[in-house]
C-alpha cells in the first residue's frame, strides 16, 4: 500500500508545527520564539472563549428565568372585556397600531372592575382579552416569557465571541509590536557585520 498519503499529512502538520514556532529550525531567534508563543496564547484563548460564552449565555439566561418567576408570581392573568370601540381611533403617531380603551373584568368574588389597557386599532366593543393584575389587584404589564429568557442568553453567548476574538486580535497585534521593532534592530545589526562581504568590490 502506498505511504504517499501518510507522508503528505506528516509534513503538512510539521509545515503547521513549524509555522507556530514549535519545529526546531536553528535560524528561529528568541524573538520569534516569543511571537510563537503569544500567538499559541492568543488562540488558546480564542478556543477558550466558545466555552466560556456557553457558560455565561447560560448563567445569564438562568438569573433571566429566576426573576421572570419571581415577577410572575406576583401577578395574575384575568379574562376581561373591551368596554369601548376602537374602530374609529387615529393613532397617537405615524405606524402606531395600538389605542388606550377602557376594559372590564370581575374578581374572585365577582365583583366588576374598570381599568385601562393596551390594545389593537380596530377592536370593537366587548372583545375578550387577558390582562395582568398585581397583588394590589391593578393592571400591570404582563411577565416576561420563559423563551425570551432563553432568548437573552442565547443572544448573549453568540455575541461574545464575536467581540472577544477582535479584541484578542488587537491585543496580538499590539504585543507583537515591540517583538517586530526588535526583529528589525537584530537584522540591522547583522547585516552591518555581513554586508561588507555582499558589497566588497571581487577582484
Amino acid at each position: 500500500m502506498s505511504t504517499s498519503h501518510p507522508r503528505r499529512a506528516e509534513l503538512f502538520v510539521l509545515m503547521q508545527l513549524r509555522r507556530l514556532g514549535l519545529g526546531r529550525n536553528p535560524l528561529r531567534r528568541r524573538v520569534d520564539r516569543l511571537e510563537a508563543g503569544l500567538l499559541m496564547t492568543t488562540l488558546l484563548a480564542a478556543l477558550l472563549v466558545v466555552p466560556a460564552a456557553a457558560a455565561v449565555g447560560t448563567t445569564i439566561s438562568n438569573r433571566a428565568e429566576r426573576s421572570a418567576t419571581a415577577e410572575r408570581a406576583k401577578v395574575h392573568p384575568v379574562r376581561a372585556r373591551t368596554l369601548e370601540n376602537t374602530a374609529g381611533s387615529v393613532p397617537a403617531s405615524p405606524g402606531l397600531t395600538i389605542t388606550t380603551v377602557r376594559v372590564g373584568w370581575l374578581d374572585s368574588s365577582g365583583a366588576p372592575h374598570e381599568g385601562k389597557a393596551d390594545v389593537l386599532i380596530g377592536t370593537t366593543v366587548g372583545t375578550e382579552l387577558t390582562i395582568w393584575l398585581d397583588q394590589a389587584g391593578a393592571i400591570t404589564d404582563a411577565p416576561r416569557a420563559p423563551a425570551d429568557d432563553a432568548t437573552v442568553g442565547v443572544a448573549v453567548g453568540l455575541t461574545l465571541p464575536f467581540v472577544a476574538w477582535p479584541l484578542l486580535l488587537a491585543l496580538f497585534l499590539l504585543a507583537r509590536r515591540p517583538l517586530d521593532r526588535r526583529r528589525a534592530e537584530q537584522w540591522a545589526r547583522e547585516w552591518e557585520q555581513v554586508s561588507p562581504r555582499w558589497t566588497r568590490p571581487q577582484n
